[in-house]
């Protein structure tokens, strides 16, 4: 028997090209009308339940320890591409996890539209998961053709391959990749932009699968997207993998119905709501994207009252908006994202990240703060090595390969760079490492 559980969750939206459309649903059936992965996928629940209780505790709350978490990238129909192009989508691969970092921490600059609609919602305050997504680059798995300092980004695979969403077993996952956040860029039919299992598992191999329409955003420097993946509009600013990412994390859509209470009853076989207190509850998810919305202003508009009668979160990731409109995670959802990390984390493959201490010690970079000139003084000759600096936005403003190098110091000069926080990825075959760099 199918579980209502899959229709209450994960409301599957067929709509038209200009409307966000996530096809989780359909995935999660095909998980459930599986028993084997239904029995492992309920098992999986009931213990992200008792994280929720510790965190909940007065004791457990505010345990959350920095996460790092291995991601592998794979585009299945690109075996044939030039290597121009695959340098090129391994650009987009972090540009899109540079945007991951930052919606996840809240460091992204539009959560500031947050301080100017607050008020409209009292019981609830932005949140933010301790994470650091990151390309694996060691101990890869057999077979792949990887080497250690090579980015875990694979072409021409036969993950997933046509995109399919209702098949049979093993369309969304692979066990040679189990253990890492695997994320599939494909061209998905009907117009969905991703499908995500709702609590992903990393020993699966479960993955998420993003439209090659909707995966990253506009790159820096020439060229600026990469041929067969240009990221469109209004789904062109990478949110939509936050959002399919959010469900990995057991997030439910926002809009999962009026029933009261929100989160006190919710449990997997009988839910109610999203199971997360601090979003207001509504039946229909919002897909445009104007001013009323973003941010939403009760008094200019009802607009963004749901039938519900409640002040709809239409800046919340889990909802349908269009990407320029969402915006934060509530603390509700980051400690559910928590729960859930907390259930499947020693499944994630930890010896694909370099050790971040060793990598640390290789090299200093200063002076920081800095004016927008800065060094990168190595401990020993490293041969060839990249760096990359980019903002909160995830937008990289420098980019480079030293070749041969022969020296043990480079001097980086930034293009008349803004005052903030920027992130400078360095990047050899020993791994990759990224440092915080303030420009005064």
């Amino acid at each position: 028997m199918k579980l209502k559980l899959l229709l209450a969750l994960l409301v599957f939206q067929v709509g038209f090209a200009q409307n966000r459309t996530c096809g989780s649903n359909q995935l999660m059936q095909t998980i459930m009308d599986n028993p084997t992965k239904r029995a492992a996928y309920l098992e999986q629940q009931a213990k992200f339940e008792i994280e929720m209780q510790k965190l909940e505790s007065n004791t457990q709350r505010n345990v959350n320890n920095a996460i790092r978490i291995p991601v592998a990238v794979h585009y299945p129909t690109g075996g044939s591409l030039s290597a121009t192009v695959k340098t090129c989508l391994r650009r987009l691969a972090q540009r899109q996890v540079a945007i991951l970092n930052a919606d996840y921490n809240g460091t992204n600059t539009d959560i500031s539209n947050w301080a100017s609609v607050s008020d409209n919602y009292p019981e609830t305050t932005t949140g933010s998961l301790n994470v650091v997504f990151e390309i694996a680059t060691q101990n890869h798995p057999d077979g792949t053709g990887l080497v250690n300092g090579d980015l875990a980004v694979t072409f021409g695979t036969d993950f997933i391959g046509s995109g399919v969403i209702n098949c049979q077993d093993g369309c969304n996952e692979d066990l040679t990749w189990s253990g890492y956040m695997n994320i599939v860029v494909t061209n998905i039919a009907n117009n969905i932009l991703g499908f995500s299992p709702l609590g992903g598992s990393p020993a699966a191999g479960r993955t998420v699968v993003i439209d090659n329409n909707a995966f990253g955003a506009t790159l820096t420097g020439s060229p600026t997207s990469c041929t067969g993946y240009v990221p469109g509009v209004p789904y062109n600013k990478g949110r939509t993998l936050t959002h399919e990412l959010g469900h990995f994390f057991n997030l439910a859509h926002t809009f999962s119905g009026c029933n009261e209470p929100n989160c006190a009853v919710y449990t997997p076989s009988n839910p109610r709501g999203d199971g997360v207190c601090d979003t207001p509850i509504t039946d229909q998810p919002r897909y445009d994207c104007n001013a009323a919305d973003n941010p939403p202003d009760p008094a200019v508009s009802g607009q963004a009252i749901s039938t519900c009668g409640f002040l709809q979160l239409t800046m919340n990731y889990m909802d349908y908006v269009q990407d320029a409109c969402m915006y934060m995670f509530t603390a509700g959802q980051a400690a559910r994202m928590q729960a859930w990390y907390n259930t499947i984390s020693s499944q994630f493959t930890t010896t694909a990240l370099a050790k971040e201490e060793f990598l640390q010690n290789q090299f200093t970079l200063y002076p920081n703060p800095s004016k927008g000139s800065f060094t990168i003084e190595f401990k020993e000759l490293t041969n060839n090595y990249s760096v990359e600096v980019f903002d909160v936005t995830g937008k990289t403003i420098y980019e480079n390969n030293f070749d041969q190098s022969a020296n043990l110091t480079q001097v980086i000069a930034l293009d008349k760079p803004a005052s903030g926080v920027y992130f400078v990825n360095i990047q050899s075959d020993k791994g990759l490492v990224t440092k915080k760099l303030v420009i005064q």
